[in-house]
C-alpha cells in the first residue's frame, strides 16, 4: 500500500535556540520537525514552546532512541511516553532511524548500523509492525549515516531499506545527506540507492551538513549543506517528486534566518526540477 502524508512544504528542525522567535511571533516557516525524547514529559517549557509550535503550523516527531533494531525488548514505558505526546501534538507523521543504539541495557548514544541479512529484515519488519500497532500509525523509518560494515551483510542498503518499507508497510524518512556521507565512505553510488529506493514510500526528506575528516566523512549538522548533497537532493527531487523537506542543523547553530535560507534553496531546488521535469518540449 501507497504510503499517504501531506505534503508540508520546507521546514526546519525546532532546536531551543529558536524558542524566543516563537515566543515573539517572528518563527515563521512551513512546518517544524521535533526530537522526540526532548518532549515526552508532563511539562516545562520545551512542550510548552512545541504546543505554541504546534498552533502555528504542522509538526512532526523524530525520534532518536526507538532503537529498531536492537536485540532488546521494545521500551514499553518509552512507547506509553511517545503515544502521549502524539495524542497531544497531533503531529503530521513520526519517524525514526532504522539502526540500533544499545543492548543489553546499555545505551551507546549512537545511531549504529545494522547488519543487511535475511534474519535482521525480519528481526527489524516485526518491531516495525509492533511499534506501528502500539501506535495506531504508520512509522517513517531513516537511513543513517554509517561509518563501517559488516562482513556477512548480503543485501546492499538500499535494498534492504526497500524490503523493510514493504514488508513492514511502514514509510521511508530519506536523509539524501546520509546517502552521501555513506556512500563516499563505502564507495557505492549515490544515485543507485535513490534508484533503489520505492518512490511511494518517501514521505519526507532530511538535508543537512557533515564533516570532512580526510579519511571520511562525518554526519555532524552543523553547517550547510554542501553543493554536492544540493545535487544530490535536486536528483531525489526528479525521482520521488514533491517531497516534505527539512534542514536539519543541531551544531553551532546559526541564526535562525541563516537556517532559513537553506529552506529555501530546498524550495527553489525542487521547483526548478520539477518545471523543467514538466516542459514540453519544442
Amino acid at each position: 500500500m501507497a504510503l499517504a502524508v501531506p505534503f508540508l512544504g520546507h521546514g526546519i528542525g525546532l532546536r531551543p535556540a529558536h524558542f524566543p522567535r516563537l515566543q515573539d511571533g517572528t518563527l515563521r516557516v512551513d512546518w517544524f520537525e521535533a526530537i522526540s525524547e526532548n518532549y515526552m514529559v508532563a511539562g516545562g517549557r520545551p512542550l510548552a514552546a512545541l504546543t505554541q509550535a504546534r498552533a502555528r503550523a504542522p509538526v512532526v516527531l523524530h525520534g532518536v532512541s526507538l532503537s529498531i533494531g536492537s536485540t532488546d525488548p521494545l521500551d514499553a514505558s518509552y512507547l506509553d511516553a511517545l503515544a502521549r505526546l502524539i495524542a497531544h501534538i497531533e503531529p503530521a507523521w513520526v519517524s525514526d532511524h532504522l539502526c540500533w543504539s544499545g543492548v543489553g541495557g546499555h545505551y551507546a548514544h549512537d545511531l549504529l548500523p545494522l547488519p543487511y541479512t535475511e534474519e535482521a529484515l525480519t528481526h527489524v519488519v516485526g518491531r516495525i509492525v509492533a511499534v506501528q500497532e502500539r501506535l495506531g500509525r504508520r512509522l517513517l523509518v531513516e537511513n543513517v549515516s554509517s561509518y563501517l560494515t559488516y562482513t556477512h551483510s548480503t543485501i546492499p542498503e538500499w535494498e534492504f531499506i526497500a524490503a523493510v518499507a514493504e514488508r513492514a508497510d511502514c514509510g521511508l524518512l530519506l536523509d539524501v545527506n546520509n546517502v552521501y556521507v555513506s556512500a563516499r565512505n563505502h564507495g557505492f553510488s549515490p544515485d543507485t540507492y535513490l534508484a533503489g529506493l520505492p518512490i511511494d514510500r518517501v514521505g519526507q526528506i532530511h538535508l543537512a551538513g557533515h564533516t570532512d575528516m580526510g579519511a571520511y566523512l562525518f554526519d555532524t549538522h552543523d553547517g550547510p549543506v554542501i553543493e554536492p548533497v544540493w545535487e544530490l537532493y535536486g536528483r531525489a527531487v526528479r525521482r520521488f517528486g514533491r517531497v516534505s523537506t527539512l534542514v536539519e542543523w543541531d551544531d553551532h547553530i546559526p541564526a535562525l534566518e541563516v537556517v532559513c535560507v537553506e529552506a529555501e534553496r530546498a524550495r527553489a531546488i525542487e521547483s526548478a526540477v520539477l518545471t523543467d521535469a514538466h516542459a514540453v518540449p519544442a
